[in-house]
């Protein structure tokens, strides 16, 4: 199966490179490029892609509008959308989560980093660049964005509710970033197993991807941040 891929970013020297990538692999095609989060909305809309490779800064509509436009769109269910930024540690990257990114990626990464960054994308499985790790994103979750209502546990509870012991006990580990693998052996079952209590977690929850089950994890106050 071929992974479409959508370019989102204001340079078109950018766009270009990783055209050139991106369509070097034989699983992987582009399918459209946009300079701005407002082209990038209408072509994911037309072009239903597999993943859109978000800048988080364009001009007018910029990647973050155009991800939370996206992640709203029941139609668009399937797109996945990593975001690109220049600095890893920047407020945006948190905010891109909340608005259902399923990760990011620095603009300096390997060109492997970015192709294996579009296939976990694509799989639906959460995307954090080897420089961001679990205790930063934890505090940016912490602290919110501004919004109280983002983080407000009481949202969470009705939909937590729903889950099985099992369910709440492989969120966890979710969010402390295992893979099924590994979660798997902590809990003695299959990994097939591990992957149907986290799909249930997902539809029960709501969430698109693993990124916002992390997400969910934390702002639910089921994991609690830890700064090292």
């Amino acid at each position: 199966m071929t992974i479409r891929v959508l370019l989102a970013d204001d340079q078109a020297l950018l766009r270009s490179a990783f055209r050139v990538l991106v369509d070097s692999e034989p699983d992987m095609e582009v399918v459209g490029e946009a300079a701005d989060g407002a082209q990038a909305v209408a072509l994911a809309r037309a072009t239903r892609a597999d993943v859109v490779l978000m800048d988080i800064r364009m001009p007018g509509t910029d990647g973050l509008a155009a991800t939370r436009t996206i992640s709203a769109d029941p139609e668009l269910a399937g797109v996945h959308i990593v975001m690109l930024t220049t600095f890893e540690v920047d407020e945006y990257v948190v905010q891109s989560l909340r608005a259902g990114a399923s990760g990011f990626l620095g603009k300096g990464a390997e060109p492997e980093e970015l192709l294996n960054a579009i296939r976990i994308a694509a799989a639906g499985d959460a995307l954090l660049s080897p420089a961001a790790t679990k205790g930063l994103i934890a505090t940016f979750l912490a602290q919110g964005d501004g919004q109280p209502e983002t983080r407000d546990p009481a949202r969470h509870h009705e939909r937590l509710a729903a889950l099985t012991v099992r369910e709440r006990e492989v969120l966890v580990l979710v969010a402390g970033g295992h893979s099924n693998d590994e979660i798997a052996e902590r809990l003695q079952v299959s990994p097939l197993t591990v992957k149907t209590h986290v799909n249930r977690a997902m539809a029960k929850l709501g969430a698109r991807d693993r990124a916002q089950l992390v997400v969910i994890a934390y702002e639910s106050g089921l994991v609690r941040p830890r700064v090292e």
